[in-house]
C-alpha cells in the first residue's frame, strides 16, 4: 500500500513556491490516491493534470500501481483546511454548529483558534416592544462546527 506521507511529500514539492495548497490526500486500501488542492482564485485544469504528471514521475507505477485522481475542492463544498477560511474573508459563508444551529452571514475574521461571522440576528432590547434585526459578530471555535462552506447566493 502507498504510504500517505509519500504523496503528500510529492505534493509539497510541487506546491513549494506556488499559491496552490493541500486540501486533502487520501490513500484507499487498493492504493486509489485522491489529492485535493485549492487556490484563492479557483483550481486550473491545467495545473490539476500538472500535478498529476508531476506525481507519476516521483511515484513508481513499476513498484506500486496505483490510481491516482487530482481534483480542486470544489465551491459549494466544506472547508477543510484554515486557510480555504482565510481566503473567503469578506466573503458570504454558512456554517452549521455541532448541536445542528445554521448561521449565514458575511466571514470577518480567521485566527488560528476560531472564526468570526457577521450575521443578521433578531434582537430584543430590554424595554422595547418587539425585536429588530441587526447585524451581530459571532465566533466559532473550529471543533464547534460541523462545516463551513462558501455560500452561492443565486439572485
Amino acid at each position: 500500500m502507498i504510504d500517505k506521507r509519500l504523496v503528500e511529500s510529492v505534493v509539497g514539492e510541487w506546491l513549494e513556491g506556488k499559491d496552490y495548497f493541500l486540501v486533502d490526500v487520501t490513500v484507499s486500501a487498493d492504493d486509489c490516491i485522491v489529492v485535493t488542492i485549492d487556490h484563492a482564485e479557483g483550481v486550473w485544469i491545467e495545473d490539476c493534470a500538472e500535478l498529476s504528471r508531476f506525481i507519476e514521475s516521483r511515484i513508481d507505477r513499476e513498484q506500486e500501481d496505483y490510481e491516482l485522481e487530482v481534483g480542486s475542492a470544489g465551491l459549494g463544498q466544506p472547508f477543510r483546511v484554515r486557510r480555504q477560511w482565510e481566503i473567503h474573508v469578506g466573503e458570504p459563508v454558512e456554517t452549521q454548529t455541532r448541536d445542528g444551529h445554521k448561521w449565514k452571514g458575511t466571514l470577518t475574521e480567521v485566527t488560528e483558534e476560531d472564526f468570526a461571522m457577521e450575521v443578521e440576528q433578531r434582537v430584543k432590547p430590554e424595554g422595547a416592544k418587539r425585536a429588530h434585526k441587526e447585524m451581530v459578530t459571532m465566533r466559532f471555535g473550529y471543533d464547534e462546527v460541523a462545516y463551513t462552506k462558501y455560500l452561492i447566493k443565486v439572485k
